[in-house]
């Protein structure tokens, strides 16, 4: 029949997505149960935001949505050190550099707004622009494990520090003889002595109590429980000192740096120091890196007041106890004194030392292939 059109039976040709061939760049505001992300062009075009949940599984549709939409080789990411360490840990896996991004500030978000897909935007925008260049710490060696042990070591020592004072606090009002059996005794030996004081499981009624009753089983509960904190320090300890030695012996043979220390300094390092540029990066993040504050005739430096103040803390302790038993530092001490420096100004110069010193040490660990 003329001028009839006959639909075709053949199903309609199936359009092929092309896998896309430009870079693109991954920006994610993390959360505790949820991560927002955006990935934007190199132009800085949103291309899409999604959320995704922080487990396993929502780390891998992540990279899988992302890459989708492009090449992606960048990230940046808000919490590395928080929420977003385990998503930084899997991009690093997969090849991806990961860039630790800082918050808004309150002035930026008056003006620009305030919410999760704007956050994950930004994250973007920040690598896109070079305002971010720090890299994500690995979190996935031995640093990450030295991190655990310092974490256990500082909380039984707040808990063994609180039971230290409450047991003294407790003497103060416990009746006379008690103070005076245990007067004269050093620390030590009162936790002792508290220690072997009536078992808690010996007593029937409680109403049958008397109060001196009552503070020398306080006193023996709370001098069992400093023996057994003191006794998982001593147990950190050991563990962090053979970690060092297995992993960063060259740090233990300078002055100065015991195990603890270096820990310390590992830490802030991090599992991959190559991120870290030079030893004046690791002296701005350790919060030792020199600070103008010039006016006038008068020319003179500060030290940082921002970094790592437990870095820091660590850099103080070495340069002190070099001042104490090392020779080299004393003499330089004595010298820059006749030249008009003060106590301030030279720990500063020696802090900064001890800083250059340990970041060329720990420039020789060799990061362990990731798999």
């Amino acid at each position: 029949m003329s001028g009839t059109t006959v639909p075709s039976t053949s199903p309609a040709p199936k359009t092929r997505r092309r896998r896309p061939s430009g870079e693109a760049v991954l920006g994610v505001d993390t959360h505790r149960d949820a991560h927002m992300a955006a990935v934007l062009s190199l132009r800085g075009a949103v291309l899409a935001t999604d959320e995704f949940p922080a487990t396993a599984a929502g780390y891998r549709d992540l990279l899988k949505w992302a890459r989708k939409l492009g090449v992606v080789r960048r990230a940046g990411v808000e919490g590395t050190g928080s929420y977003g360490a385990s998503l930084s840990r899997y991009l690093l896996a997969q090849g991806v550099d990961v860039l630790d991004v800082n918050r808004m500030g309150r002035a930026d978000r008056r003006r620009r707004g305030k919410s999760d897909p704007l956050d994950a935007q930004n994250a973007a925008r920040a690598v896109l622009s070079g305002r971010t260049c720090a890299r994500a710490k690995a979190g996935d060696g031995p640093v990450q494990i030295a991190r655990m042990y310092k974490l256990t070591k500082a909380s039984a020592v707040k808990a063994r520090t609180q039971a230290i004072n409450q047991l003294k606090a407790v003497l103060v009002t416990a009746d006379p003889v008690l103070r005076e059996e245990l007067a004269g005794l050093g620390n030590a030996e009162v936790f002792r002595t508290c220690a072997r004081f009536t078992d808690v499981s010996s007593h029937g009624d409680v109403g049958e109590e008397s109060v001196l009753q009552a503070t020398r089983i306080t006193l023996g509960l709370l001098a069992d429980r400093i023996g057994q904190l003191s006794e998982q320090i001593r147990e950190v300890d050991a563990r962090m000192a053979r970690l060092v030695e297995c992993h960063a012996p060259q740090l233990l043979d300078v002055v100065g740096i015991g195990p603890d220390t270096a820990v310390t300094l590992l830490i802030t390092v991090g599992d991959n120091p190559e991120r870290l540029d030079s030893d004046a990066s690791f002296a701005a993040l350790c919060g030792v890196s020199p600070v103008e504050r010039s006016s006038g005739r008068r020319q003179f430096r500060r030290l940082n007041g921002g970094g790592d103040h437990q870095a820091n803390a660590a850099l103080h302790r070495i340069v002190f106890t070099r001042l104490r038993v090392d020779p080299r530092t004393q003499d330089y001490y004595e010298r820059r004194i006749k030249e008009g420096k003060t106590r301030r100004e030279i720990v500063r110069c020696l802090k900064r030392h001890a800083a250059r010193e340990v970041f060329h040490l720990v420039g020789q660990l060799q990061p362990e292939p990731r798999s």
